[in-house]
């Protein structure tokens, strides 16, 4: 029998299937299982929880997963797998991992787990110097505060290897380790470990295929790499250094092909060259080398010049028909040198030139060369920019400037600007850059003058000790100072002191108190009126010198000899009395010089802009009572006196000049008193032994006279390239003191020959302070032979340690001859007294120039027969 069930309960079992079924897709799963190895399933994500990032917003970080609520995802698939990849990638968490916290019917909710990489609170690199640890924390990459992952601490270790590989440490170790911080959450101590080993130097070069040119040269032809220094090959590698680096070694190889390049072998090759390790500390080289065929040009051919004659190219080229194919001399004449083709084109605008040299037949050994030219237009100057002056008015720097708008281009004005800027003392000589900018569309150039300020402003601070106590001097140097803007309001005073105009006002004081005092000032402006190039200089300056007390000599002497009487001390000491000097101030006997002067001066356009001259009137008022170092003990002479200056200066630069050079000729002339107020010199003052000999000296000397001719001249010579060259100085000089008078000699204005050319304030008797390094100060012109002509003759290798815009270092080494003779007459150019040194200068910006030098004479001073010997000497200043 068949139960038939009824339609109601039928639809009430399916009704209650259907909630079962909501009611079961509506659990929550809690961190379900996700089977990689079954199917996938389709979920919309309803939510993202965010953990292990506290410092960060967590819709940013959620946002680089690439994942948001309601996007549909696979799982498992792909979605998740590239989320993951973006956090890695992006590299800033050591751990990452993405989870199903729970599954709602179709919707998953996510959870992302970061595990952020630590940060740097220390970074110690031990086992280098200093300096190399200040340039590798520059260069590593980890910084104090950042994140440090696995990638950066393996990039850092490179940049270590390699920075000690290219100084010749190929064996260098390095560890980079992280430890904790126990101070701070999350964050690490690097400690970079370096083990330099030993610099790896060259034990042997091994050199085959040389049959042309001789090994010898070869291995000269290698500046950077030298072998081990042995016997036979000292002069080659003394002092050289041998170390290796990759670098040096592909140089070396170059330098090698340039020799044979520029003797003709266009062919020469190296075949091959191996590096073999020796021992640890050093390699031996092998180099290979095929040197082919010598080329000579067999003919030469210009195409599309218009501007110069073939002859005329032909000439700038310096290379004809039969001589031997040197490309090395091509490339110069065509490109490089200051008279190379180019720079004769450039001079006369045409920038656009484009020289192409082609050979275009070879037989045998022999080249037809062509010369290819486009010339193009001349090119005229549109916009002439300065960049990096915070010191000066511009109007200042472009008054100095060749390169004008609207003008023809020409190299030779940039050159000459570039000399102007670097001698006005303001900025970074070594740093002056004009960048040109060519543009052949519209036939213009604009140059941009790149330069790096510097303050030139000086201060000297100095104490010394005389027989009258301390000795003090404060002198003020402001060479950027401005005049209009003492007074006004309106322009910019850019500080305490007025700047911007470029002018020189210098303030100085010395003194010890009552025995001596100097005050000086002085105002120098290069361009008066600010429209040409005429100078105007203005000074003043007073000093008061006193001397000692005639009772403190016979205190010295009775106090002297009683002690030598006693048994105290010896004769020869002063004793007491020395040592108390400075209570015997004696107002009654000094030495007072005033002086005033004015100047002008202006630039010259014949010879060549060069050329400076220049015109001073000064006074000088000598008053002297009871003065006992000098010829005249008792009155007033006076010195009025006209300078006429004409000068020549080229250098490159004032610190260190590599190029040019400077030249005076110096005239200095009193009115000839003697020639006009009918006296007879012959018999005025004629003999010392007369009652009215003081009286007679006085009047004799009142207005002083005489004329003074002095000629300097310096050259400076590059003998290697680069920035840190080797440099040489020449110097020539001489001076005659005349007198219109032969019997009215002046005792003023002769010349104190010896030692560093700086004196204290005991001599400056208005003297002409001759430096000879190697002898000691004035020992070339002792009391009562005052030189009345001298001659200084001089070489000097310089070479640059530094060249900074703060500092500048450089060496030198000299040899110098010179003399003084009490007579022009008896000026004599073989009759020099010798020397030789070496020292150092450095340039400060607040202080100028300093220096040490050690010299010696190999002469004997004037009337001894003690030779000059060994000597130091300070510098202080630059003397010309």
């Amino acid at each position: 029998m068949r139960y038939k069930l009824p339609f109601g309960f039928i639809i009430a079992t399916l009704m209650l299937l259907v909630c079962v079924a909501d009611i079961y897709a509506q659990v929550k799963v809690v961190n379900p299982t996700i089977l990689y190895s079954g199917p996938q399933r389709k979920y919309t994500i309803g939510g993202i929880n965010l953990t292990g990032v506290d410092n960060h917003e967590p819709y940013v970080i959620i946002g680089i997963s690439g994942l948001s609520v309601g996007d549909e995802i696979a799982v498992p698939g792909e979605e998740i797998t590239s989320a993951i990849k973006r956090y890695w990638k992006f590299g800033l968490f050591s751990d990452v991992s993405i989870t199903a916290d729970s599954i709602i019917g179709t919707k998953i909710y996510i959870g992302i787990h970061l595990k952020q990489s630590p940060r740097v609170s220390q970074i110690n690199i031990k086992g280098v110097k200093k300096s190399e640890r200040e340039d590798l924390e520059t260069q590593i990459g980890l910084i104090k505060g950042n994140q440090i992952t696995p990638d950066m601490s393996n990039r850092a270790k490179r940049i270590v290897q390699r920075y000690f590989s290219a100084k010749g440490y190929k064996n260098v170790e390095v560890n980079i380790m992280q430890r904790p911080d126990v101070n701070a959450e999350n964050q690490v101590i690097v400690e970079v470990n370096v083990d330099k080993k030993d610099k790896i130097k060259v034990h042997k070069i091994y050199i085959n295929g040389t049959k042309e040119i001789p090994e010898k040269k070869v291995r000269y032809a290698m500046k950077k790499i030298r072998e081990k220094t042995t016997f036979k090959n000292f002069w080659h590698t003394f002092l050289r250094s041998k170390k290796f680096t990759d670098e040096r070694y592909d140089e070396d190889k170059d330098k090698i092909i340039s020799l044979y390049n520029e003797r003709g072998y266009r062919d020469a090759i190296i075949l091959s060259d191996s590096v073999v390790p020796y021992d640890d500390s050093s390699v031996d080289i092998y180099l290979n080398i095929e040197e082919g065929n010598q080329y000579h040009l067999r003919s030469i051919r210009w195409v599309g010049n218009s501007v110069y004659s073939t002859d005329q190219l032909n000439y700038l080229l310096g290379l004809q028909a039969g001589d031997v194919y040197n490309q090395k001399q091509l490339d110069e004449r065509l490109n490089t040198d200051d008279s190379s083709v180019k720079n004769t084109y450039f001079d006369n605008g045409y920038v656009f030139l484009n020289v192409l040299p082609t050979e275009v037949s070879i037989e045998n050994d022999s080249i037809d060369l062509e010369i290819r030219m486009h010339e193009g237009s001349p090119a005229t100057i549109n916009r002439v920019r300065i960049s990096g002056n915070d010191r000066l008015y511009e109007e200042v720097v472009r008054r100095e400037l060749r390169t004008l708008p609207g003008s023809l281009f020409s190299m030779m004005a940039v050159k000459r600007s570039y000399q102007e800027i670097a001698n006005m003392g303001h900025f970074d000589a070594e740093k002056i850059n004009p960048n040109i900018v060519p543009n052949e569309q519209t036939g213009t150039v604009d140059i941009d003058w790149q330069l790096v300020s510097k303050s030139s402003d000086q201060i000297e601070v100095s104490a010394g000790w005389g027989q009258t106590g301390v000795i003090g001097k404060l002198s003020l140097k402001f060479t950027n100072f401005s005049m209009r803007n003492l007074f006004s309001k309106d322009r910019n005073r850019r500080g305490i002191i007025p700047q911007g105009d470029g002018q020189t006002l210098t303030i100085s004081a010395q003194s010890n108190g009552r025995y001596y005092q100097a005050y000086s000032v002085s105002f120098f402006d290069p361009w008066f009126g600010r429209k040409r190039p005429n100078s105007f200089s203005v000074s003043a300056f007073m000093s008061i010198q006193t001397d000692v007390a005639s009772s403190y000599y016979n205190s010295a002497y009775y106090n002297n000899y009683y002690n030598y009487l006693y048994g105290y001390g010896n004769y020869n000491n002063y004793g007491y009395g020395y040592n108390n000097m400075s209570s015997y101030y004696d107002p009654d006997k000094y030495l007072k010089m005033y002086g005033v002067s004015i100047g002008w001066g202006r630039r010259l356009r014949w010879p060549d802009d060069f050329f400076r001259f220049s015109a001073e009137l000064n006074y000088q008022l000598y008053s002297l009572k009871d003065w006992q170092y000098f010829l005249i003990s008792d009155g007033h002479c006076n010195n009025i006196n006209l300078t006429l200056t004409l000068g020549r200066n080229s250098i490159d630069n004032p610190i260190f000049p590599r190029s040019g050079s400077e030249f005076s000729l110096i005239s200095t002339f009193t009115p000839p008193y003697s020639a006009f107020d009918n006296k007879d010199y012959a018999k005025l003052a004629a003999n010392p032994k007369s009652p009215t000999y003081k009286s007679e000296l006085r009047e004799k000397h009142k207005w002083i006279e005489y004329y003074k001719v002095k000629f300097k001249s310096k050259t400076y010579t590059s003998l290697t390239g680069g920035v840190y060259n080797l440099v040489l100085m020449t110097r020539a000089d001489f001076g005659i003191l005349g007198s219109y008078d032969k019997n009215k000699k002046s005792p003023f204005e002769t010349f104190y020959m010896g030692g560093d050319g700086m004196s204290g304030y005991s001599y400056n008797y208005a003297t002409d302070m001759i430096a000879l390094r190697g002898y000691d100060n004035g020992s070339l012109t002792p009391y009562g032979y005052e030189g009345y002509a001298y001659t200084r003759l001089g070489l000097e290798l310089r070479f640059p340690f530094m060249l900074q815009t703060s500092t500048n270092i450089y060496g030198l080494a000299f040899v110098e001859g010179g003399n003084a003779w009490t007579d022009a007459k008896k000026f004599n150019l073989f009759d020099l007294k010798r020397s030789a040194g070496v020292g150092v200068r450095i340039f400060l910006q607040m202080i100028g120039l300093i220096g040490i030098d050690w010299a010696y004479g190999f002469d004997n001073i004037y009337g001894s027969s003690e030779y000059g010997g060994s000597q130091f000497h300070f510098i202080l200043g630059q003397e010309f």
